[in-house]
């Protein structure tokens, strides 16, 4: 592979053709490196026309590392709510934090360093180093692993190990190959090509800057025809289904009365927000009612009676997917203790945009809204 050829042509063609991006107002290279590292964490598993107002939100909302580190967890989560896996904002706040605390505030520019922060592997560690101070560091994201694969004509599955180790020595020798102060415009540009002329389905091969020379090709899948069948992804699971109950559990008259929400633990999945309390079907519960009354008394310690059905959701997950089911419940005896979560509270309806909720509770919140409106 003509690593030099490749660096010149995708730098060339990136400062043409990149997009107009509020995280890119320096040239690669030379950005704020906090930018950087909010925007990288934030694409990850996203796309990017999604993450476009988080970021700007983000940005108002926390300018610097400061205004991060100096913020209560609830409010980062607050802002996050919505973009989903919420470990990336609790690490992100964490991280903060800790380079508050060690490196006085100042993101360090050293690979190991930044390795030793909540949150951050050998991508993002690039994407800083490479973007932020132009260090020649791979990068290796989705987008990257299928252009060098398919530059490289890779034939064997994506994930595995020897694979994965060729396409960080072929990332690392594309940036290192680029022009002095171009490496930061190099990452950028693989991951710009990927997005942009590299997809998964359908390559545009007849406008890449990579291949659209027939003399001078650089692609070797598409030299032999085959671009389509690369990368070789793994065989894909079976995605699990769970069918899960939810209450809305009144105090007192529904409507006219607080309804009780409880936080998550903090070490588990959607750790810190908030949520209807409920959970998933087991093989012993007669239906969802009995299941959601059992759910309370374990999480929670106390005794409902479940009412009517107010709405079902269905949403997906990276590796199942879910239908939850939630129901108007009251409140019939004992007091509710913290014992499968990580706090409770009894709120009114209109205190609830104060907390952060998954984006599955926040279906039940605008159902709730609706009811409340219909009277």
């Amino acid at each position: 592979m003509d690593a030099r050829s490749i660096a010149a042509r995708l730098v060339a063609w990136h400062a043409e053709h990149q997009r107009d991006l509020p995280w890119r107002s320096a040239p690669a290279g030379s950005r704020d490196p906090y930018a950087v590292w909010v925007s990288e964490i934030m694409a990850q598993q996203t796309r990017i026309d999604a993450v476009v107002d988080y970021y700007v939100a983000w940005m108002a909302r926390f300018p610097t590392l400061a205004h991060l580190a100096a913020a209560d967890q609830q409010d980062v989560l607050k802002q996050w709510e919505g973009l989903g896996y919420y470990a990336r904002a609790r690490n992100l706040h964490k991280a903060a934090r800790q380079v508050m605390a060690e490196y006085g505030g100042e993101i360090p520019a050293d690979r190991q360093a930044l390795l030793a922060l909540p949150g951050i592997g050998p991508y993002t560690a690039g994407a800083i180093l490479s973007l932020a101070f132009n260090q020649a560091q791979p990068i290796l994201d989705g987008n990257v692993k299928r252009v060098l694969s398919r530059l490289a004509d890779i034939d064997r599955p994506v994930d595995e190990t020897l694979v994965i180790k060729e396409l960080w020595r072929l990332a690392a020798s594309v940036v290192e190959a680029a022009e002095p102060g171009a490496a930061g415009a190099c990452n950028e540009a693989l991951m710009e090509l990927g997005a942009l002329i590299c997809p998964p389905a359908n390559p545009r091969c007849l406008i890449c800057p990579l291949h659209a020379n027939a003399e001078d090709a650089l692609c070797l899948a598409a030299d032999r025809g085959v671009q389509g069948e690369r990368p070789i992804m793994p065989k894909r699971k079976p995605t699990p289904h769970y069918d899960v109950a939810a209450g809305v559990i009144w105090q007192g008259a529904p409507y006219e009365s607080p309804l009780l929400i409880a936080q998550r633990a903090q070490d588990g999945m959607l750790g810190g927000l908030w949520e209807f309390p409920g959970g998933k079907l087991e093989a012993s519960d007669a239906d969802l009612p009995a299941c959601l009354r059992r759910e309370i008394d374990e999480e929670l310690g106390f005794s409902i009676q479940v009412g009517a059905p107010l709405i079902t959701v269905e949403h997906a997950f990276t590796h199942f997917r879910i239908t939850l089911h939630a129901f108007h419940a009251s409140h019939v005896a004992g007091e509710p203790r913290a014992i499968d979560c990580a706090d409770w509270r009894w709120v009114a309806l209109d205190e609830l945009d104060a907390f952060p909720f998954p984006v599955t509770d926040q279906k039940i919140i605008a159902a709730l809204r609706q009811g409340a409106a219909d009277g």
